[in-house]
């Protein structure tokens, strides 16, 4: 391949795949660059990707995620550039906590028990959540020494080293995998949650440094001490107890739709294109890229790509000129599942509503992996006296459960309602989200998988790859992942 030489700011860029990463890399590109033409080209029938809401007989129903957490700023950050700050809504405080099932029965998250860091220890040692021999190992994480290997180490590993085996298959388990669908046993903790590797590499271990942390934090007033700047679901290091936590989320008024919506508009007329699947694409001999439509004879000329795609399909669209980065992009595995959104009157369920959500152990070999209360958690979901209820199955614990019939799923949802919350009688309607290898798995060495694709990415001027599949699988990772890449081409460009 050879170096071309440098040239302008590129005067037309391709953006590959619709979904939040695509638009945001999109909209940063017409920010930076107003002049520059940019084609924004999805597959589907609509954007947004794993942003979906459905608005149906008063409800409003979010089928993907439905909130992000601020902490990380780039969400937020976006919708103040675009004016869209102000329809942000902040969770319900009266019920800002989570529950996690236990032989049958639902019981909250010990206050300040925030994924691995138990910030306070009293309420851990009160939960029946853990025995007393658990609480006692649990407790002895202060006397367990700091791991010396340097070596990337999987999620469940270091919660059991750290915390004992009750703790992970009690707590630890069942709350990461309501982020991440994913097997703990081979999820690495480097990739997904670093701050608490750095936890026990400058404090020892997890007690201590929630102990330093809270004191720093007292003596500034309460402000956050721990000022790492990763961009990772784990930002939550500015929050004392499981409630604070949720504090933290804000949804849009009118859904998530309502943010990709938003993005669109700002991006000039006719440069979103729908139902345009890509057949190929290959580097020109002179410089630039062809994109090459799936039922169109003619490829269209580009200064620059930004493949906002799952990596799977941007290791197919590589592979015919780069095929070391095709196979790098293909080994990222994925996981698949569904969400079940349904609408209950309040009178139905047999305890009150008044939490958030609630999580299920995989050692309670139930087929659910989680439950959300949207209606609880924000306003404006549901019409008053109802509930929306949604309910996530599949994942890498049980991954037949994202392609079960319909009956199936609405069986198990009325069963496992019905043990746990004292569920009676049928939905008011039901709506099914099926999402088809959807959520990247960070397995064990994926930081250094994705060093390796982004070398070999950088080495083929103008492409640069986003989406949630590198370093961040949440809705503000996927904002800045798409942003950079937009910002990566823009330079790869100047003089």
């Amino acid at each position: 391949m050879t170096d071309h030489e440098r040239t302008a700011a590129p005067r037309r860029i391709a953006v590959i795949g619709g979904g939040i990463t695509g638009l945001a890399a999109a909209h940063r590109i017409v920010e930076r660059a107003p002049d520059c033409e940019v084609k924004l080209f999805e597959a589907g029938d609509r954007l947004g990707g794993a942003l979906h809401t459905v608005r149906h007989d008063g409800f409003l129903l979010e089928m993907g995620a439905d909130n992000f957490i601020t902490s990380v700023p780039y969400a937020l950050d976006l919708c103040r550039r675009i004016g869209f700050a102000d329809n942000l809504l902040e969770s319900n405080p009266a019920h800002r906590r989570a529950l996690v099932a236990r032989s049958g029965r639902l019981y909250p998250v010990p206050e300040g028990f925030m994924l691995m860091e138990p910030r306070q220890i009293w309420p851990v040692l009160r939960s029946p959540l853990l025995s007393l021999r658990g609480k006692l190992r649990l407790l002895s994480e202060w006397f367990i020494p700091a791991r010396q290997d340097g070596g990337d180490e999987s999620l469940a590993s270091f919660a059991r080293r750290r915390l004992g085996s009750e703790a992970f298959e009690r707590l630890v388990q069942p709350l990461v995998a309501g982020i991440y669908t994913a097997d703990p046993e081979k999820l690495s903790l480097a990739a997904t949650l670093p701050r608490f590797l750095d936890m026990e590499r400058q404090h020892g271990g997890l007690i201590r440094a929630a102990r330093r942390q809270r004191a720093v934090g007292d003596k500034n007033g309460g402000a956050a001490a721990n000022n790492d700047a990763r961009a990772g679901e784990d930002k939550l290091e500015s929050t004392r107890g499981s409630a604070a936590r949720y504090s933290l989320f804000v949804a849009p008024r009118d859904g998530m739709q309502s943010i990709v919506e938003a993005v669109a508009a700002r991006l000039p007329a006719g440069a979103a294109q729908l139902n345009t699947p890509l057949a190929r694409l290959a580097p020109r001999p002179s410089g630039g890229w062809d994109v090459s439509i799936e039922g169109v004879a003619s490829p269209q000329a580009f200064d620059a790509v930004i493949l906002a795609t799952p990596a799977y399909a941007a290791g197919q669209l590589v592979e015919g000129f780069d095929g070391q980065l095709g196979a790098s992009l293909a080994s990222i595995d994925y996981a698949s599942s569904a969400v079940i959104v349904a609408a209950y009157e309040e009178r139905q369920f047999g305890r009150p509503l008044d939490a958030f959500g609630f999580v299920v152990p995989d050692i309670e070999r139930r087929p659910i992996i989680a439950g959300s209360f949207a209606s609880v958690k924000y306003p404006g979901r549901a019409p008053a006296g109802w509930v929306v209820v949604r309910i996530f199955v599949g994942g890498a614990a049980r991954p037949e459960l994202a392609t079960a019939p319909d009956d199936e799923l609405q069986a198990i949802v009325a069963r496992e309602l019905g043990d746990l919350l004292g569920l009676r009688g049928p939905p008011r309607f039901t709506h099914i989200a099926r999402w088809h290898r959807a959520m990247p798995q960070y397995h064990v060495g994926h930081m250094q998988l994705v060093a390796k694709i982004n070398e070999r990415a950088n080495s083929w001027r103008g492409l640069a790859l986003a989406g949630s599949a590198y370093q961040g699988v949440g809705v503000p990772g996927c904002i800045h992942s798409g942003e950079e890449a937009a910002e990566r081409v823009l330079a790869s460009q100047r003089v």
